[in-house]
C-alpha cells in the first residue's frame, strides 16, 4: 500500500504537512541508486538480515537431521573441508569462522566428547593441536550431504560465479568500517552525546 505522507487529518480536515527532508545517502555507486534514491538499497541491506536469519535456520535444521546444535553441524563439516588442505588446529577453525578461540576450543572439546572428532599433537609444533573427523563423523557428515546439495542448491541457485565475491568485498568492507571507525566514531559519538560501543565479533553459519 502507498503511504500518503503530505496530507493529515485535523478534525475532519485536510491539514498539509512539511515535506519529509531526503535522507543522506548511504552509497554513492550509480548502478545501485534508482531516481537517485537509495531506498532499493536499503531494502536488499535490511533483507540481508532476513537472509541471515533464514540461513541460521537452516543450519540448525542441518545440524537436527545427524542429531547436532547448528553450531557444532558447523564446525564438524568446517573440519572436514579444512584438512584437506593440510593439518587443521583450533585456530584454523576460529579463524575460518570468525569465532573465538575459547569459544571454538568449547565445542570442538564437544565434538570431542560424541566420538565425532580426535585431538592429536602436532607432529612438529608440540604445542598444536590436530584436530581430525572420526570415521563417526565423516558417515554423519556423508549422509547428510544429499540432504544438504539439494537445500543448497535451491538457496543459492541464483547465484553466479561472480557473485561469490561477495563474501572477500564483505570482509574488505568490515576492514574499512573498522579505520573509519578508529578515525571517526569518537568525535561523532561525543558530538552526539551518546556512548561508543565495540561492535560483537560476527558468527558465520
Amino acid at each position: 500500500m502507498e503511504r500518503k505522507r503530505n496530507v493529515a487529518l485535523t478534525s475532519g480536515k485536510p491539514v498539509a504537512l512539511k515535506p519529509l527532508r531526503r535522507a543522506a545517502l548511504t552509497i554513492s555507486k550509480p548502478e545501485l541508486l534508482v531516481g537517485g534514491s537509495d531506498q532499493k538499497f536499503r531494502g536488499l541491506v535490511h533483507n540481508l538480515f532476513g537472509f541471515l536469519a533464514r540461513h541460521s535456520a537452516i543450519r540448525e535444521g542441518h545440524g537436527a537431521v545427524i542429531g547436532l546444535a547448528g553450531i557444532e553441524y558447523t564446525m564438524l563439516i568446517s573440519i572436514r573441508h579444512l584438512a584437506a588442505e593440510g593439518d587443521v588446529s583450533v585456530k584454523d577453525v576460529a579463524d575460518h569462522l570468525h569465532l573465538s578461540g575459547a569459544f571454538t576450543t568449547v565445542i570442538t572439546n564437544k565434538l570431542l566428547s560424541k566420538g565425532l572428532i580426535e585431538k592429536a599433537g602436532h607432529p612438529v609444533d608440540k604445542r598444536r593441536l590436530c584436530l581430525t573427523v572420526t570415521p563417526r563423523g565423516r558417515d554423519m557428515i556423508e549422509r547428510l550431504a544429499p540432504i544438504q546439495t539439494q537445500v543448497n542448491d535451491v538457496q543459492f541457485g541464483c547465484l553466479t560465479a561472480k557473485e561469490f565475491a561477495l563474501v572477500k568485498s564483505s570482509e574488505q568492507a568490515m576492514a574499512l568500517q573498522r579505520y573509519l571507525s578508529d578515525l571517526n566514531a569518537k568525535p561523532i559519538v561525543a558530538e552526539l552525546g551518546g556512548r561508543q560501543r565495540t561492535p560483537r565479533k560476527t558468527r558465520v553459519s
